[in-house]
């Protein structure tokens, strides 16, 4: 009986030692599994494809040309959000459908982190260049604990290659608004999204509706209101938020004599099947042409390819 029990356990430890290698496999393959990244909106979901490349799998959840401040959440959406190691938000209150979501990886409010000092909390933090900067940062400082050290060497090189890039995008920004006459350094929109370039660029913003109404509603008095104030700006164009543009902005256009411009500007995030960069030199481009300015699209093509060429 002695005997017998001490071959089956010989036979159990032999059984043991041989499996050893398989589970060491296992762990491995689960230590070097593809980790999966959720960045909230397009702009994010840009910066963060941009900086890891093909080492994680980044799920975007608002697709570009959408409005993240009406984001609804869909069931693939919590099934993404279920399975990610890190959740990307942009913070400031941009997307309120994430505010409370649930999720096991860790999720960072980038914009809150990147850009402190931002006593009106304005979501739009990525019309100035220098604050993008700061949230590739942010993000590459998120990312990097997925990795090891090769991992981690490759994410701060794709960084170094992108805050390059920014750097001379908002050189390029300067620039243009410079050929602008100065009277003309004026942004008419609907609502208040580009504070970061006026602050930085020294242009005047003049959000109509959130100023001189409430709740967008158009009296005739803010009507009036409004249009002495287009009037008075120096503005030639009033910049709409979609195309065709809303009967509001129409009745303003018509009433201050201020055409509107043919094109929209993207307020809220990254135009259809752009990238930031693209989205940002054609904002400027579309402002600085219609306010009487010039722009420089030989160099704005160049700084969208080296965007495109970090790898």
């Amino acid at each position: 009986m002695i005997i017998v029990s001490l071959l089956l356990f010989l036979v159990f430890q032999v059984s043991l030692l041989a499996s050893l290698p398989f589970a060491s496999l296992l762990l491995a393959a689960a230590n070097t599994a593809t980790p999966t990244v959720v960045a909230a909106d397009g702009i994010l979901c840009d910066l963060t494809n941009t900086l890891v490349g093909d080492q994680a799998k980044v799920i975007c959840l608002i697709k570009p040309g959408s409005d993240p401040h009406t984001l609804a959440l869909r069931p693939a959406d919590r099934q993404n959000l279920a399975k990610a190691k890190i959740v990307l938000l942009n913070g400031y209150n941009l997307t309120p459908a994430l505010n409370k979501i649930r999720t096991p990886g860790n999720v960072v409010k980038v914009g809150n982190i990147a850009v402190p000092n931002n006593s009106v909390k304005d979501p739009h933090l990525w019309h100035d260049p220098a604050n993008v900067i700061a949230m590739a940062n942010t993000v590459a400082s998120s990312l990097k604990p997925l990795f090891d050290v090769n991992g981690d060497a490759q994410i701060d090189q794709r960084r170094a290659k992108a805050d390059r890039v920014l750097v001379s995008l908002g050189g390029w920004i300067g620039e243009q608004v410079a050929t602008v006459p100065e009277k003309q350094r004026v942004l008419v929109t609907g609502h208040r999204a580009y504070s970061f370039l006026a602050n930085r660029y020294g242009v005047r913003e003049l959000p109509v509706l959130d100023d001189y109404t409430t709740g967008g509603t158009l009296r005739p008095s803010s009507l009036s209101a409004i249009s002495k104030s287009i009037k008075a700006s120096g503005s030639q164009a009033i910049f709409p938020e979609s195309l065709p543009p809303s009967k509001t902005m129409r009745r303003i256009s018509r009433s201050s004599g201020v055409p509107i411009a043919k094109q929209a500007l993207f307020a809220d995030g990254q135009a259809p099947g752009k990238s930031l960069v693209q989205t940002a030199t054609r904002n400027v481009c579309i402002f600085v042409v219609a306010q009487g300015g010039s722009c420089n699209e030989a160099a704005a093509s160049r700084l969208q390819k080296q965007w495109a060429s970090i790898k």
